[in-house]
This record gives structure tokens, sequence and C-alpha cells, in this order.
């Protein structure tokens, strides 16, 4: 049927049922991904004891942001948010543009033995020494205790080479070859022609380390004995296993002046958990807004040939 010079197509009742289904199908898949969520933010913002004895499900009760406020009391809370968000930003600055470059040079047909070194990065992607060579090397260069211990394991990663050399790949030659011409030379052509134009790809690779330096805390277990380097995932892992004790500690008396500062009386294992929780996972979550204009843009752009 043509409408005001516009082909429209009649839905039939089949096509309306497909398409009822699908919007259901998705508004309920997104309800299971916000749930949880929602489920731990209104846990913080109740009555502790009904929070412990699983009475709040669906909405708040007695609302009160005390959680919010004895959660910033935690010894070295602040410290270990200052070394996360450090090792966030530097670790991706440094992983973005180590993976921007390479990338580029593994374009670059005049590089030496090329496909040698590009083969070789790729090779690292399905092969892993283990935890205890990987420990024994990081002992040997003296990256324990030290916030470089940080940043320098994940300067170097193959799938954001791969993605960033896809997206190369795509951009035409002559941009690279006429300013060669003009007497520019590799470093000059990458931040002046290449940097520019792959935004979009270092943005999705900005997005991925950014995420992977945020929630990272297994390092902090391997490598750190120094509570100054502590970041928040760790301080959240330990609250994970010690809420029970702690919570057990405020409420028998037993426990120290420092402590129970730290603690109202009306804390709970569960209380604690989740605001440590929240607290940890909203910074990430604020990124994605940002980023999200150029995620798909950037992850789709090279993945088909034409």
């Amino acid at each position: 049927m043509k409408q005001n010079g516009k082909i429209k197509e009649n839905a039939g009742p089949v096509d309306k049922l497909i398409s009822v289904i699908t919007y259901i199908v998705f508004a309920l898949f997104s309800l299971i991904c916000i749930y949880p969520f929602y489920y731990i933010f209104i846990n913080t913002i109740s009555a502790n004891d009904l929070s412990e004895k699983g009475k709040i499900i669906f909405w708040p009760q007695q609302i009160h942001f005390r959680n919010y406020l004895d959660a910033t009391k935690i010894p070295g809370l602040l410290q270990a948010a200052q070394i996360s968000i450090a090792r966030t930003l530097i670790g991706t600055a440094c992983t973005v543009l180590l993976a921007g470059f390479l990338g580029y040079m593994f374009t670059r047909e005049t590089m030496w033995k090329r496909k040698l070194w590009y083969r070789f990065v790729v090779l690292t992607m399905y092969f892993n020494a283990g935890i205890i060579p990987w420990y024994i090397t990081m002992n040997n260069l003296h990256l324990t205790n030290n916030f470089l211990g940080y940043i320098l394991p994940t300067l170097v990663s193959p799938f954001y080479i791969i993605l960033t050399k896809t997206y190369v790949e795509s951009i035409p030659r002559e941009l690279q070859d006429a300013a060669e011409v003009d007497g520019a030379g590799t470093l000059k052509v990458f931040f002046s022609i290449i940097l520019p134009i792959i935004k979009p790809i270092l943005a999705t690779v900005a997005i991925f380390a950014a995420v992977g330096q945020w929630n990272s805390f297994q390092d902090t277990l391997l490598l750190v004995t120094d509570t100054k380097l502590y970041t928040l995932q760790f301080i959240l892992y330990q609250y994970i296993n010690q809420a029970s004790s702690l919570a057990t500690i405020v409420s028998s008396g037993t426990s120290s002046e420092a402590i129970q500062q730290m603690l109202a009386t009306t804390q709970t294992a569960t209380s604690i958990r989740m605001t440590v929780t929240i607290l940890v996972v909203t910074p990430i979550l604020l990124v994605y807004p940002f980023f999200q204009r150029f995620f798909v843009k950037g992850i789709m752009i090279g993945a088909v040939k034409g």
C-alpha cells in the first residue's frame, strides 16, 4: 500500500504477535539484568534488620542512608578508591595508546618481520603459563608491592591489538601515502592521521580496559601485602569474606573503638556487603553512557569485509 509517497506495509496478525512476543522477551531480559542492582540498592537503604532477614524484595522499607555514611568510615576505603582510580586512568590510557600504535604498526608492510611479530602476539592469547610462573616473573621483576604491577602486565593485549588492526585496515591507504609523500614519519602519521580517525575503536578498547582495571582484584590478592596499595575491589573482596565476623563483633560489644566508630550497632553482614558493592560498582557504570555512542561503531567497523 502506497501512502504519501511512501510504501506502507500492512502487518498481519502473525507479525504483530511476533512483535509483541519480542518486546515481552526483551523486557523480561532487561528486568533480569537490572533487578540484581536494584535489589542490592534497596537493601542498602532499608532497615538493616529487615534486610538481614530477607524481607526486602521489591520495595525499600524504613528508608535511611546511614549505611553509606558508615561505609565512608571504613579504614582504607578512600585510599583504595584513589588507587583504583589511578590504576584505571593510567592503565587504560597506556593500554589504549599501545593498542592503537601496535595495531597501526602491524598494518605497515615496511615493519621488519611484521607477520612474525603479529603471530607471536596473537599466540599469547592461546597459551598461558599459569599463576605460579606469572608470580615468579612478577617477583623477579620487583613488581610485588609495586603500583607498576597493576600497569605493566596489561600494557599489551592481543585482543585489543587485533581490534585496532582490523579498524586501521579499513582506513584508505591513500591517507597514509599522502602524508608520507609530504615527509611525515611513522610517529607523525600515527598521531596526526591515524589516531584521530580510530577514536571509535579506541573508545571501545578504553571501555574494555577500564572495566578490566577497575574490577580486577586477583593481582592485588597475589602481589600486594602493603595496605596502601589495596584497591576498592580487594576491599570489597575482604569485606564479603569478613562481613559476618565484623557484624558479630559489633553486636557482641567486644569490638575495638575503631570498629565501633566504623560500624553502627544496626549494621549487619548483609548491609556491609551490599553497601560496599554499590560503592564499588557505581563508578564504572557511570562510564558507559559517555562511550556508548562509540561502542557499536567501533566494534562493528571492520567486522565485515567487502
